[in-house]
């Protein structure tokens, strides 16, 4: 009950103040173009409160879930008094740009927050500083056809030296234009070069695809109630040293060790605290709904061992936009894909995962509660900016359509166009609690 009171309260926290952002972006440059603004609201619902300066009511109103902001003659289904300050009298350039402040003001929020981050000490993969050992190789993947195996050490991508993982998924993101990538690894004490395909540049392989799984500790983050670990008596905190006495380097070779077993029993080494236990698990099989379908599981999810580095302001700054060009990357690949049928709407969070992670984050320190609500902050600009009826990005499109023909749509029209964007995002937003729900669902 505790753990599901910090998940709503963080939930409404980081939303509330994310919408309210974007919002806040909104009535600048609305503002700033002359446009009345009538109300800014934090919150929704019933106005409980506030206080009027010029033609702007200031309120606080009952439901705290972001914001919003009303403008004057900004529906065309309203009537209007075609005045020089209402928001369809501005031209379609500057409306534009009013649609397009909220998604702006999130992603400088996503860059700040990030950066704060990389000032104070960013929580970081302990991977990344450490050795380039190989710890698993996921199967049929270009490492696994190269020849990569759990163990090797890389020490040149592309005929550079890497002394660290940084510095060898450094290498190998620059080298995505060569067809093929050499990359040499110290095995058995002896040198070998191995050529790993090349997906090219705009592909969604990653670099675990490319160059296996990072050597790292399989600690227990999260046991799932009534799985097959919790019978079994997996802790939160053991770690998995092997499986059917093969040591387990990374939760890449974990996986597939449990799908190699093919639901047969499994021996699993422990270690808790000073003590190493042997427990017996029986995998169970079935889908966890991650969009990667059904498989062998026994119900535990990994916990990344993480080190903080900070970095001065400048150099802050840059890592940060690096960061989040590479997620808005990752996020519009998503979305391509989502859009041609290659990946599952299962990968998508709805609601009820979203207020569980952010529940997890906030239960782990104010650092991860940060860098989820940085992500999410992304996510909403860049899923605004989408060209979907109804989000911000389908009134830029309108307008686009708009300026081109020279002339406004009908107001039928444009109240169809509203009437589509909303039966889908509702559809989708369905589809996704859904599979929130079925995710929680023990031995679903």
């Amino acid at each position: 009950m505790f753990d599901l009171l910090i998940s709503i309260t963080s939930v409404v926290v980081v939303l509330g103040i994310l919408v309210l952002v974007h919002e806040w972006g909104h009535f600048v440059v609305a503002k700033l173009f002359g446009v009345r603004v009538e109300i800014f609201s934090i919150g929704f619902g019933t106005r409980l409160g506030g206080w009027r300066r010029g033609p702007t009511d200031y309120r606080i109103s009952a439901l705290p879930l972001g914001g919003y902001v009303k403008m004057a003659g900004d529906n065309p289904a309203e009537e209007r008094q075609g005045a020089p300050d209402e928001f369809l009298s501005k031209p379609r350039w500057q409306r534009a740009i009013i649609a397009l402040a909220g998604p702006a003001m999130n992603l400088v929020t996503a860059i700040i927050i990030v950066a704060i981050l990389y000032v104070v000490g960013m929580p970081e993969p302990a991977y990344l500083q450490r050795p380039a050992e190989v710890g698993g190789v996921m199967r049929d993947s270009p490492a696994e056809k190269a020849g990569l195996q759990p163990g090797d050490v890389i020490s040149q991508v592309n005929g550079v030296s890497v002394s660290t993982w940084e510095k060898a998924l450094t290498q190998t993101e620059l080298a995505l234009s060569r067809p093929e990538i050499p990359v040499v690894v110290e095995r058995d004490n002896e040198t070998e070069t191995l050529m790993v395909q090349s997906p090219g540049p705009r592909s969604t392989v990653s670099e675990v695809s490319l160059l296996g799984a990072p050597h790292e500790p399989v600690i227990v983050g999260r046991v799932t109630p009534d799985m097959p670990a919790d019978r079994a008596g997996l802790k939160t905190g053991d770690q998995v040293l092997a499986i059917n006495d093969h040591p387990v380097l990374s939760q890449i070779q974990a996986s597939r060790l449990i799908q190699d077993a093919d639901g047969h029993p499994l021996q699993l080494l422990v270690q808790r605290g000073d003590r190493q236990l042997r427990l017996q698990v029986k995998p169970t099989y079935g889908d966890p709904r991650d969009g990667f379908g059904p498989r062998w599981q026994i119900g535990y999810l990994p916990r990344s061992e993480n080190t903080l580095h900070s970095y001065p302001f400048p150099q802050a700054i840059g890592r940060s936009v690096a960061f989040n060009v590479k997620q808005t990357g990752t996020l519009l690949q998503l979305v391509a894909r989502l859009f041609e049928a290659k990946a599952s709407i299962k990968q998508l969070a709805g609601p009820v995962q979203i207020a569980q992670l952010t529940g997890q984050a906030a239960r782990l320190g104010l650092a991860p509660e940060l860098q989820l609500m940085g992500i999410l902050s992304l996510s909403l600009a860049i899923l605004n900016l989408l060209p979907i009826p109804i989000l911000d990005g389908g009134h830029i499109l309108m307008l686009a359509i708009e300026g081109s023909l020279r002339r406004d749509l009908s107001v039928a029209i444009k109240e169809r166009f509203v009437q589509v964007g909303l039966v889908f995002l509702l559809v989708i937003i369905v589809i996704v609690t859904y599979n929130d729900v079925l995710r929680i669902i023990p031995g679903r």
